[in-house]
């Protein structure tokens, strides 16, 4: 993490080192300059891994970069593509199993740590 002197921006780097975003999997949680979100950067290319059913006291927004997942929402079932955003409303139970290109996305959790009741 890198501090911009007289500003309170800060950079953080990959934790592997490397400076690209490709196959970018990790955790953030209590950012700094009160962003007051975590998030989850998810990639991979094998089809039909995802979490099980659960709920979060705080929505869920998924900003699909590759590929595609197929999302239980509810009681609704919808795939959703590269190029779409999904916000998941506060106290729903969700889960997704990924495509078969794979999957790749950014997870924005509307709170500065994961909070999350699994139901499976």
């Amino acid at each position: 993490m890198t501090e911009i002197a007289n500003t309170g921006a800060v950079v953080i780097d990959r934790a592997d080192g490397r400076a690209d975003g490709d196959d970018w999997e990790e955790n953030y949680t209590e950012l700094p300059g009160g962003a007051g979100v975590s998030l989850i950067l998810e990639s991979t290319t094998k089809e039909g891994v995802g979490p099980r059913l659960h709920m979060h006291p705080y929505a869920e927004t998924f900003i699909i970069r590759r590929g595609s997942a197929t999302f239980t929402v509810a009681d609704q079932e919808l795939v959703a593509h590269a190029g779409q955003i999904l916000v998941v409303p506060a106290d729903t139970a969700h889960k997704f199993r990924t495509g078969p290109e794979g999957y790749e996305a950014l997870h924005i959790h509307a709170n500065p740590t994961f909070e999350t009741t699994w139901l499976e």
